[in-house]
């Protein structure tokens, strides 16, 4: 994760990839992914996610982490949220009602400041690292994930020598050899070339795969 990077992207005003609407794989897979059980969710490069909301509003508690605080500032407002701000180690902390938004660098979080998860989100947070961060990153996430946690994850595989990322392309065994341990179930895979202007860009395929991975009880 380039942290200038995504500093720039936002301060700019180029974030694409953010979706104004409730992510349609969340809820198609929501049942799958959560019980009736109240849940810790942490929502790793959030953005200014509407999925965090739509979230907490089933009464789930709901973390989301994200380096921009641009980004952090448009959540609280656009959400019409008053939160507390606080500061804690690296972080910037906006706590509101079911809703906690730590500003800083993910790879400083760890649970003496945010505690422990049963539940993870991972939408297109894999694949905006390039490689040597992703398997960094799910190592970070396994301190964090309680034994029998569960990470909804979405991410792409496409051909990358006609784009870098990010986002980045994650194959499967990609998938198999960072979450080694855990069951990964595929919950769906589709072909998104018609979607936006991938094949204007020259790819024939661009696959979008939904899977549920479940760590050791």
């Amino acid at each position: 994760m380039d942290r200038e990077f995504w500093l720039s992207r936002w301060e700019e005003g180029r974030i694409g990839f953010h979706q104004g609407e409730v992510h349609p794989d969340l809820r198609t897979f929501l049942d799958q992914w959560l019980d009736e059980s109240h849940h810790r969710i942490l929502v790793p490069l959030c953005g200014k996610s509407v999925d965090i909301p739509f979230l907490a509003g089933r009464g789930h508690e709901v973390a989301g982490v994200e380096i921009a605080p641009a980004a952090v500032v448009a959540f609280h407002d656009e959400q019409r949220l008053h939160p507390f701000v606080d500061e804690d180690g690296p972080f910037r902390v906006f706590t509101s009602p079911g809703i906690t938004v730590f500003c800083g660098d993910f790879f400083d979080l760890d649970p003496e400041i945010c505690g422990t998860f049963d539940r993870v989100w991972d939408r297109a947070a894999l694949v905006a690292l390039d490689a040597p961060r992703r398997a960094r990153y799910v190592a970070r996430l396994r301190e964090l994930l309680r034994p029998g946690a569960q990470v909804l994850l979405n991410r792409f595989t496409y051909d990358q020598a006609i784009m870098d990322g990010p986002p980045w392309s994650v194959s499967d065994d990609e998938v198999e050899t960072l979450w080694a341990g855990a069951d990964i179930q595929l919950l769906q895979r589709v072909d998104a070339i018609d979607q936006v202007h991938f094949r204007e860009l020259g790819f024939e395929e661009w696959i979008v795969t939904t899977q549920l991975i479940t760590l050791p009880g």
